[in-house]
């Protein structure tokens, strides 16, 4: 019991060297617009049509939809629990399970245009064998993520529209010329002209 507590110690302190403010300053900082601009893309379609397929998309994908509103066009959903505990980890008797939130933000422009922003986050959450628990949520701010996202995105746009079409009417390869009438066993037979009376060859007969 002795080797494990010192064991665990050894560990939260190799994280805290990990840590620390030199290397973390090491990591790229967004700004607040680029952070948007990572985040944020238009669509040339209608709100509606954009919510819908950013929830399409999320279930796709396995998410859960926790909560869709269409009014304020926000939208919540979240991955399946997955383990998370590692090798140093269990040999300190620490179990990690975590999972991906997802928000996403759908607003109408005045151009004509769709803007949805989405933003994911990983969060663990770790539990040792003496009942103390942690959550880190990490966001991901991987261009290819929020690239596969809308690539995604705007194939459920495209499917979306292409359903949306009304079918062409269909008109026939060869129209009749004139009236036709149709017997019982399907054959299509055109009236004969109607013929003139024929009058007779002397009139004086007639008298």
């Amino acid at each position: 019991m002795t080797n494990n507590i010192r064991f665990a110690f050894a560990i939260a302190l190799a994280m805290s060297c990990v840590n620390t403010p030199a290397l973390a300053a090491k990591k790229p900082v967004l700004t607040p617009m680029e952070l948007q601009a990572l985040q944020s893309k238009e669509f040339e379609a209608s709100k509606a049509s954009v919510f819908a397929s950013a929830m399409s998309v999320f279930q796709d994908l396995g998410y859960t939809i926790n909560s869709a509103d269409i009014e304020t066009g926000f939208i919540t959903a979240s991955s399946p629990v997955k383990n998370k505990t590692n090798f140093w980890g269990a040999m300190a008797g620490i179990a990690s399970q975590g999972l991906t939130k997802a928000t996403a933000f759908i607003e109408q422009g005045p151009n004509g245009y769709t803007k949805i922003r989405l933003n994911f986050v990983n969060s663990v959450e770790s539990s040792s064998s003496y009942g103390q628990r942690s959550q880190a949520d990490k966001p991901i701010l991987d261009p290819l993520a929020y690239r596969a996202a809308w690539e995604k995105i705007d194939e459920a746009l495209f499917v979306r529209n292409a359903l949306a079409k009304p079918a062409s009417p269909q008109t026939a390869a060869n129209p009749p010329a004139g009236p036709a009438s149709t017997t019982q066993q399907g054959v299509t037979q055109v009236p004969a002209s109607p013929v003139a009376p024929s009058t007779p060859s002397n009139p004086a007969a007639q008298k």
